[in-house]
């Protein structure tokens, strides 16, 4: 009897060092291959930019299923496309209403190129937030909150066109029951565009939902551009 006593004493006090041990970075690895595991979620994307800039993109969203079809419908101005992706392919739709697929944009001009070039280079929620969470310095935890500023390495591979220059930012990410709930991003930096250099200030911010509860329906009309 004394000894199960003993024994129950010493679990109880084992509980709070071994979460002592925990550290921030190993609870954000921990809430991301949660939300990785998941047979599929969805997610909404705002971009918050300076009142001066030019290219103001709006709110996106997606849907992924592991092993499955991603999907994602991207807001530019008022213009609104489609894509669908899996195993390194896409369709996209066209001004016209129609499908084509990515590989057919590689031609293209302006901002069909630039769309291409967002298709190419995406990454789900939980392999986004995995590059950021390895990019952060020091992540540390306020709270609800786990924050970091990043690498300048790290805050450099946010930007997707032109080359950068004096690139920095900062992450935070939000964990619910475990598991990624929210992140944003902020990056800063000089880019230049074909001799063209100009500032460039962004904050992404990624709320995750439906996870469990997301389902990805594919028209056919993609599908043939997906085979």
């Amino acid at each position: 009897m004394k000894k199960k006593i003993l024994w129950s004493a010493i679990v109880m006090l084992a509980g709070p060092i071994l979460a002592a041990d925990t550290s921030p970075r190993d609870e954000i690895s921990a809430a991301l291959k949660k939300l990785d595991e998941q047979a599929n979620y969805s997610w909404k994307t705002t971009v918050v930019v300076p009142e001066s800039a030019q290219f103001k993109p709006g709110p996106s969203e997606g849907q992924t299923e592991k092993h499955g079809f991603t999907h994602l419908t991207l807001n530019f101005g008022e213009n609104t496309t489609q894509a669908f992706m899996k195993g390194g392919k896409a369709a996209v739709t066209n001004p016209s209403g129609g499908w084509q697929a990515l590989d057919e944009l590689d031609n293209a001009e302006g901002p069909r190129r630039f769309l291409g070039r967002i298709i190419k280079t995406f990454k789900a929620p939980a392999e986004q937030a995995g590059d950021l969470a390895a990019a952060a310095k020091q992540l540390k935890k306020d709270g609800d909150v786990y924050s970091s500023d990043l690498t300048e390495e790290g805050a450099k591979a946010q930007f997707r066109f032109g080359t950068v220059s004096q690139a920095k930012g900062s992450v935070k990410f939000w964990l619910k029951d475990g598991a990624l709930a929210k992140y944003e991003f902020k990056v800063t930096g000089k880019v230049d565009f074909n001799g063209n250099e100009v500032d460039l200030d962004r904050t992404w911010t990624i709320e995750i939902k439906d996870v469990g509860a997301t389902s990805v329906n594919v028209p056919e009309e993609a599908k043939k551009k997906l085979s």
